[in-house]
């Protein structure tokens, strides 16, 4: 589903930790770990052409911790693909790959299909056979960003994966990718990542410069946070009223300020978290913000604009009903890990309180002071109230004190195509534009009107067709 993650990392992975001898002990023969591999190959379940193996990879790539993962991997059987290996990264953190793979290439990238052998996994702690399963948090919040989860829900969460809960960050899986590569016996491949998926394709790039291509960045997460406040989810907050006053402005145009409206309700009712939840979650059955039939929803249910509006003007039912339609819970663990979800952000992220190695006892205080301090303007047409009410915060406030993953280097001198839509309120334009200075060969393509995961909901076809020029050019 969607995701939006802070930056993390900036030291290249330790793939072992180094031992010494005394000097009167005999000097011990190194023994050689034998190479990565794809084991046990099979038909893929219900996608035809496609052969599913499993990697097994050490859970802690800096050698600190024993113990091994097995993650699913699905691969295209065309190995003599004129373009090589492309492997495309899935969003959450959560969301598994493999059950994607046939979808993408006989749907939605038809041309790549012909030009790349496609590859898809299922990142640490997703999918049927390695989802993290964490009940109270699945019942709670699914594959929500944006809702705050019960304390306990987390509390249990975090019990359920114990020690283990500091290995499921972005770190660690930067690391499963290069094994992977070696296992597909490539020196160098494509990469495309969407949504949080961009955020750990650029984190490959930058930890492995000489193994990538090519990078799609799809519904951009910026790779790094030097301004420390993805976690605030500031850039979303101050996205939605542009978002919405453009909506409102396409013919034929609404008459009214949408923006203005949405920030009286921040201000006069209890729920604005949820609100904004509800219009993260809306954009992927209606870019337009405006249809009253939405896919997915019932007839006439629609229209988030005018549900906004007609509630400030004292007429609540329309947002109330979209606000149920729309909540969260209830996802399957193997179709998108709450836990996985909680245990990456968690790992990776830069807080108002630091990083997850900041003691629990002195987060509240230091969130508090954040929260004091912050300008209307940073949050507007939200307030503080809901930037630090959101669920990355709430989730992580009592999130278990664990090891934080390492900050990325640069991003390396190779081409990179960034793709976002400017309807976009999961990943907002406005990261893409951060984002794209990073990359020294960055080029950004801006699809007018579409919202999340451009290459898999777009209802045109601009912005697949900039990612075949790019990868097949």
């Amino acid at each position: 589903m969607r995701s939006r993650l802070s930056a993390v990392f900036a030291l290249p992975l330790a793939l072992a930790a180094s031992g010494g001898a005394t000097a009167a002990a005999a000097p011990t023969p190194s023994i050689a770990k034998p190479p990565p591999r794809l084991a046990g190959a099979h038909p893929c379940a219900g996608q035809p052409g496609f052969t599913c193996s499993t990697l097994t990879v050490p859970l802690d790539h800096r050698g600190r911790a024993g113990g091994e993962l097995d993650l699913q991997v699905a691969t295209a059987g065309n190995t003599d693909a004129p373009k090589g290996v492309l492997l495309f990264l899935t969003g959450g953190p959560g969301q598994p790959g493999v059950p994607y793979i046939s979808s993408l290439t006989g749907g939605r990238l038809p041309e790549l299909a012909k030009t790349h052998r496609f590859v898809m996994i299922d990142q640490r702690g997703t999918g049927e056979f390695g989802g993290i399963d964490c009940p109270r948090l699945q019942a709670a919040v699914g594959g929500s960003d944006i809702e705050p989860a019960p304390p306990e829900a987390v509390s249990e969460c975090a019990g359920i994966l114990g020690g283990e809960r500091q290995y499921y960050t972005t770190e660690q899986t930067v690391g499963d990718l290069d094994l992977l590569r070696q296992a597909l016996g490539t020196r160098k491949m494509a990469v495309d990542g969407v949504s949080y998926g961009s955020f750990v394709a650029a984190r490959y790039a930058a930890a492995h410069p000489r193994n990538v291509s090519r990078v799609v960045l799809d519904s951009v997460l910026p790779y790094t946070d030097p301004q420390g406040d993805d976690m605030l989810y500031l850039t979303g907050l101050r996205a939605t009223g542009r978002v919405l006053r453009a909506a409102c402005a396409t013919a034929p145009a609404c008459g009214y300020d949408p923006a203005r409206d949405l920030a009286w309700l921040a201000r006069h009712r209890k729920d604005a978290v949820l609100i904004w939840d509800m219009l993260v979650s809306y954009e992927f059955r209606d870019p337009t913000y405006r249809s009253p039939d939405p896919g997915g929803l019932p007839a006439g249910s629609g229209d988030a604009v005018r549900a906004i509006h007609e509630a400030r003007r004292g007429e609540p039912a329309r947002l109330d009903r979209l606000l149920e339609l729309m909540n969260s819970g209830d996802d399957d663990h193997a179709s998108y890990s709450s836990g996985s979800h909680v245990a990456t952000i968690c790992g990776d992220g830069a807080f108002p309180w630091g990083t997850s190695e900041t003691p629990v006892a002195k987060r509240a205080e230091l969130l508090e002071r954040t929260r004091a301090r912050l300008p209307a303007g940073a949050t507007w047409p939200f307030t503080a109230d809901t930037a630090v009410g959101n669920g990355f915060v709430q989730s992580c406030l009592n999130w278990p004190a664990a090891r934080h993953g390492a900050e990325p280097g640069r991003l390396p001198d190779i081409p990179f195509l960034l793709v976002n839509g400017d309807h976009d309120l999961s990943t907002p334009l406005e990261w893409a534009r951060e984002a794209v200075r990073y990359a020294p060969r960055g080029e950004l393509v801006v699809v007018k009107g579409a919202a999340h995961s451009v290459q898999n909901q777009e209802r045109g076809t601009q912005g697949r067709q900039a990612v075949y020029r790019f990868l097949n050019g």
